[in-house]
C-alpha cells in the first residue's frame, strides 16, 4: 500500500509539524470519548465492578481483628489502594478494543490512507482516551472510598498516585495495543483480557498481605507489576510520602517507593519498544 502521508523534508517547520500532530491526536481521541458518550455503559461498568469490590469486601472485613494487618490498617483501607489500581488495570487492558474494533470494521484502513502528518497520533489517541479515563475511574474509586471512611491521601499523596497509575497504565496500555495489532480479532483480545484480568489481581497484595500467602504465591505478588502500583499508593495513604521508604518486603529484598515507580518506568518504557516494531509495520 502507498503511502498517502505528505514527506517530511529539511525543510519542514517543526513547530507546525507538531501543531498538525496535536490537532490529529485531538481529533481522534474527541471521536473515541464520543463513542464513549453513545455508549456510556463501558463507562458505568468499569466504575460499578471495582465499586461493588470496594463495598462488598470491605463489610466482609469490617469486623477483622485488629493488628492483623501491618501497621494495624484497616481492612477497607488496604483495600482501598488494591481496588484503585485494580480500576486502572482493567481499563488499560481494554485500550487495545477500540483499536481492534477499528480493524475490524476498516476504519483503520481509512486512516491509513488518510493524509496524517503521523499515523502516530493513531496510537497517542488511543494512550491519551485511556489515561483520562483510567484515571477518571480510578478517581471516583478514590472519592467513593474516602466516602466510606478509608481516608484520602493528601496532596502530595495524590500526586503519588496519580504518578502511580500514570506509569501502570502507560504500561498496560502498550501491551494491550501490542495484543490489538498481534491478535487476528477481537474474539481473541477478549479471551486475553478475561484470562488475565483476576489471575493477576488475586496474584497481587491487592486483597492480602505477602505475609498471608504461600511461599510460591508471594513470590509471584513480589513480582506483579500491580503489586509495584498498590504498595505505594498504599503507603501514600498511610502518609509516608518518602521515596526511600521501604513499602514492599519481598522474598528477594525490601523495595522502596522509588524503586517500585522505577520498576513502573522501565516497565512501560520496555514495552512501548518491544510494540514499537509492530506498529510501525501494522501502520505503514
Amino acid at each position: 500500500m502507498t503511502s498517502a502521508n505528505p514527506p517530511l523534508t529539511s525543510s519542514s517547520n517543526p513547530t507546525s509539524a507538531l501543531a498538525e500532530i496535536t490537532q490529529e491526536t485531538l481529533a481522534l481521541t474527541r471521536r473515541l470519548f464520543v463513542q464513549l458518550a453513545r455508549r456510556p455503559s463501558t463507562l458505568v461498568a468499569g466504575v460499578l465492578q471495582p465499586l461493588i469490590w470496594l463495598v462488598l469486601f470491605g463489610a466482609l472485613f469490617a469486623n477483622a481483628p485488629a493488628g492483623l494487618l501491618p501497621g494495624g490498617m484497616s481492612y477497607g483501607r488496604f483495600l482501598g489502594a488494591g481496588v484503585i489500581v485494580f480500576t486502572a488495570f482493567s481499563g488499560a487492558l481494554n485500550a487495545g478494543l477500540p483499536v481492534m474494533f477499528d480493524r475490524e470494521f476498516g476504519f483503520l484502513n481509512r486512516l491509513l490512507v488518510a493524509p496524517l502528518r503521523s499515523r502516530s497520533s493513531i496510537v497517542l489517541a488511543s494512550v491519551l482516551y485511556i489515561t483520562t479515563l483510567s484515571l477518571v475511574q480510578s478517581l471516583a474509586i478514590m472519592v467513593t472510598a474516602s466516602l466510606l471512611g478509608y481516608g484520602w491521601p493528601g496532596a502530595a499523596g495524590l500526586l503519588l498516585v496519580l504518578v502511580t497509575l500514570l506509569l501502570l497504565v502507560f504500561a498496560v496500555t502498550a501491551l494491550s495495543l501490542g495484543l490489538a495489532f498481534a491478535l487476528p480479532g477481537h474474539i481473541e483480545l477478549i479471551a486475553v483480557i478475561f484470562v488475565a484480568n483476576l489471575p493477576l489481581l488475586f496474584a497481587s497484595t491487592a486483597l492480602a498481605p505477602l505475609s498471608f500467602m504461600p511461599p510460591w504465591l508471594g513470590w509471584l505478588a513480589a513480582l506483579n507489576p500491580l503489586t509495584f502500583a498498590i504498595e505505594p499508593i498504599r503507603s501514600a495513604y498511610a502518609g509516608d510520602l518518602s521515596l526511600a521508604a521501604v513499602v514492599l518486603e519481598a522474598p528477594y529484598g525490601n523495595l522502596t517507593t522509588a524503586t517500585c515507580l522505577g520498576l513502573l518506568a522501565a516497565l512501560a518504557a520496555g514495552l512501548f519498544l518491544a510494540i514499537r516494531p509492530l506498529l510501525d509495520r501494522k501502520l505503514s
